[in-house]
């Protein structure tokens, strides 16, 4: 038994420490009035959960949040990252959801389904950040853009690098395939992918 422990510790130094840090951190999470936490939260690695104000984020049961590289089939660029930060603004992710080196921004509303794979480095976000100003454009830098809520149903695959633009919706069971630009909704049980994303097939 020793020797497998110090087999475990030679080979991933910080997975001891990490895991204690992280099982501190989902009680603090748990301790925070404008977040709700489900059942058997899973952190690897710590997340960048940075929900402002009145703002509000819900987890359901058996969520993973992955930041860590060590065991993970691509490489993260950066950690788990869920920022609400305008006014009322709120993101909620549904049960048994993995979500794997994302960032997810809420300005309104985001909301991700039950059973959704979420890749490594994907952004999604309800809005821009800036209006397009046009003709006036040196105002641009001073904008915050509007927004548009973003849904994303149960059991949707999202592979790695993919970018969900504002306003979409991605019906279930559909997969978006890798480096992938969602600027319009996509139905049900389809495979989409490309820049911007369009239908590759369809299962339903």
């Amino acid at each position: 038994m020793l020797s497998k422990i110090l087999k475990q510790l030679l080979n991933d130094p910080l997975k001891l420490p990490i895991r204690a840090f992280c099982y501190v951190y989902v009680i603090y999470l748990r301790s925070k009035k404008n977040i709700t936490v489900g059942k058997n939260l899973k952190l690897n690695g710590l997340p960048l959960l940075d929900i402002q104000g009145n703002c509000s984020l819900e987890l359901g049961d058996n969520i993973s949040l992955n930041s860590r590289n060590r065991g993970y089939h691509l490489n993260l660029h950066s950690p788990v990252k869920i920022y609400a930060d305008r006014p009322y603004a709120k993101v909620k992710i549904g049960s048994d959801s993995r979500i794997n080196g994302a960032c997810i921004h809420a300005f309104e509303s985001i909301s991700i389904g039950q059973n959704c794979l979420i890749a490594a480095n994907t952004q999604i976000m309800d809005s821009n950040g800036h209006d397009l100003s046009f003709p006036n454009v040196a105002e641009r830098i001073r904008t915050e853009g509007t927004s548009k809520p973003v849904v994303i149903a149960d059991n949707v695959w999202i592979g790695a690098n993919v970018i969900v633009l504002p306003g979409v919706t991605i019906g279930e069971g559909a997969v978006i395939s890798a480096n992938s630009v969602v600027t319009k909704d996509i139905p049900k049980m389809v495979v989409a992918g490309g820049n911007p994303a369009v239908i590759l097939k369809d299962y339903s």
